[in-house]
């Protein structure tokens, strides 16, 4: 296997990218990059710490969940693991990189920043849900934005029911945890996998 590493070489072999893969990138959210947040359901928020080590967590609420303006976004952070892998990697580099998915829609928006996480409370307020404000807020200010095209979400037929995978393909959610936990050197002991329905019900009971 020949590895590449050299960054001419690499250009050598993919060739100059093409006049309107490049001119299409903005520097700020245009109407039609928000007329596309507006109608998102999901994003993935890609960071990095200090020292290079990444991380892509998924976001996802009612449609338009995330505000957009022509200069920034805020995105609410509801309940989670709270691992905090994306906004400890924020507070180190204060930079984050998001992909947009709408359902049905093969093309998807990439957006570029800067990040900074606040509590202000009049802006959690803004992003309460059923009385439940989010812990923080994500404010994003946008340096690249651009318009992705069809055609990963073509070739891998992300929205074809016909390419749907039956969930009984995968072992439950509690029974691949289990069997990871145990799998570790330090594992004490085993814990008992949970169902998948006392799992969606007791992840419908924490959503805001």
């Amino acid at each position: 296997m020949a590895r590449i590493a050299d960054p001419d070489a690499l250009r050598r072999l993919y060739g100059q990218p093409s006049g309107r893969s490049v001119d299409k990138e903005l520097g700020w959210l245009d109407p039609h990059c928000r007329h596309f947040i507006s109608l998102s359901p999901f994003v993935l928020i890609a960071t990095a710490d200090a020292a290079g080590a990444t991380d892509v967590s998924p976001r996802g609420d009612t449609p338009g969940f995330v505000a957009a303006t022509r200069a920034e976004l805020l995105i609410p952070d509801r309940p989670g693991n709270n691992r905090l892998d994306s906004l400890t990697n924020i507070l180190a580099t204060g930079r984050v990189g998001l992909l947009f998915l709408i359902p049905g829609v093969d093309e998807t928006l990439r957006v570029n920043g800067r990040a900074a996480i606040h509590d202000d409370a009049d802006l959690l307020a803004r992003f309460a849900v059923g009385g439940k404000a989010p812990r923080t807020v994500l404010r994003v200010e946008v340096e690249a934005a651009y318009l992705h095209c069809a055609k990963a979400f073509m070739r891998s037929r992300l929205w074809d029911a016909r390419a749907q995978v039956e969930r009984s393909a995968l072992p439950t959610m509690g029974e691949m945890l289990r069997d990871q936990i145990a799998s570790k050197p330090d594992a004490g002991a085993t814990i008992e996998a949970e169902s998948q329905e006392a799992m969606v019900e007791r992840y419908r009971a924490l959503l805001y």
